[in-house]
């Protein structure tokens, strides 16, 4: 691939530029807001400037409900010899595509697996793929340069590359990012109006459960527009687990011991599947999840004091696998929970409180 044209500079679309520019790929920039294109030229994605002619592949990165227009007007003008989209839902775009009657065997539908909660290309990271999976949903009728055109772009962007049917696709996505986004969403919604003094408690927890309810609204409403029966049906079974969780729960208040008993019994069952699931999220760089120990740093918020951290851990021959921080309420001071293989926790603790860190057993 010599040659790109990246149609919609968002979050996505800027990423995917960087990354190609950087690996020494042409990249034409273009916008609905030709102001976006040109910041994300400013920021080294490539040039606003018009090709001369058609490119080696076009990369539509526009919301679920436009992707079949701006593919269609695409290849009208023969803008590319391949044509792919970046949206977080496939079935519908292509069946869209379908129904106008375009032959797609110069179209694959891929979807990254990666994002943050800022949008547009000022949020834009050419790393943003890296190690992350990056799913082709191609057909019978895809052209395999067109395939070998996405795998590249694919690999430019150091992520993994994962085929599956674009339905299951909207499947699996619905279970692992649209549905949790909602349920994020409606935890947070607990918070606007709780009491000031609750909030002044929250703490990690709450923080991991409420991340990415962050997100800008209206990019999740085009999002979740494109893939609703999914969701709905996941969100069915979340009520009825959440409808016999209220039931235990208000068992746990009764007079009745064994009520009280069948109350425990309903939480522990909701907390062992909780287990049982989570153990199942792939651990780092997608492999299988690993324990880990953790070590707790107390600092003081100053600057420099995590470069510290990082630099004396790696004096001490440790690898830090995770961080997590955890702000203390009210005070300029916080915990950092370094997670390190197990047999690296002894060395990294003696490590630390060498060099003076505080930690918390």
């Amino acid at each position: 691939m010599r040659t790109a044209l990246v149609i919609g500079t968002g979050l996505i679309g800027t990423s995917a530029a960087l990354a190609l520019t950087r690996r020494g790929v042409t990249v034409h920039l273009a916008d609905h807001d030709p102001e976006q294109a040109r910041t994300a030229a400013a920021l080294g994605a490539g040039t606003a400037e018009v090709p001369d002619g058609p490119v080696d592949l076009a990369i539509v990165a526009a919301p679920p409900a436009l992707v079949a227009d701006v593919l269609a007007e695409a290849m009208g003008r023969g803008a590319a010899r391949g044509y792919i989209d970046v949206a977080s839902v496939k079935g519908g775009p292509r069946r869209e595509l379908e129904a106008r009657g375009l032959d797609l065997s110069a179209y694959i539908g891929t979807h990254p697996m990666s994002g943050r909660e800022k949008s547009g290309p000022l949020a834009a990271t050419g790393d943003l793929f890296e190690g992350r999976p990056w799913v082709l949903t191609p057909t019978r009728d895809t052209d395999t340069e067109v395939l070998n055109l996405a795998l590249e772009l694919v690999s430019h962007c150091r992520a993994v590359p994962v085929v599956m049917d674009a339905d299951a696709h909207d499947r699996a996505v619905a279970l692992v990012s649209h549905m949790p986004h909602l349920v994020s969403s409606m935890v947070a919604a607990r918070l606007e109006h709780a009491e000031e003094a609750a909030v002044r408690l929250c703490g990690q927890g709450i923080r991991d459960v409420t991340r990415i309810a962050a997100s800008d609204p209206r990019m999740w409403i085009d999002i979740l527009s494109a893939n609703p029966g999914p969701v709905a049906d996941l969100l069915t079974d979340v009520a009825a687990d959440l409808e016999e969780t209220v039931r235990a729960l208000r068992a746990l208040q009764s007079s009745d011991e064994d009520k009280r008993r069948e109350g425990g019994t309903g939480i522990a069952e909701v907390l062992r599947r909780g287990n049982a699931g989570q153990v199942r999220v792939p651990g780092k760089h997608g492999s299988a999840p690993r324990v880990y120990e953790t070590v707790a740093v107390l600092i003081d918020d100053q600057p420099g004091q995590l470069a510290r951290i990082f630099a004396d851990a790696g004096r001490a021959g440790v690898n830090v696998e995770d961080v997590r921080i955890e702000h203390a309420t009210g005070q300029q001071a916080g915990l950092v929970q370094l997670m390190v293989e197990p047999k690296a926790a002894a060395v990294l603790t003696a490590a630390l409180k060498e060099r003076g860190w505080a930690i918390r057993q």
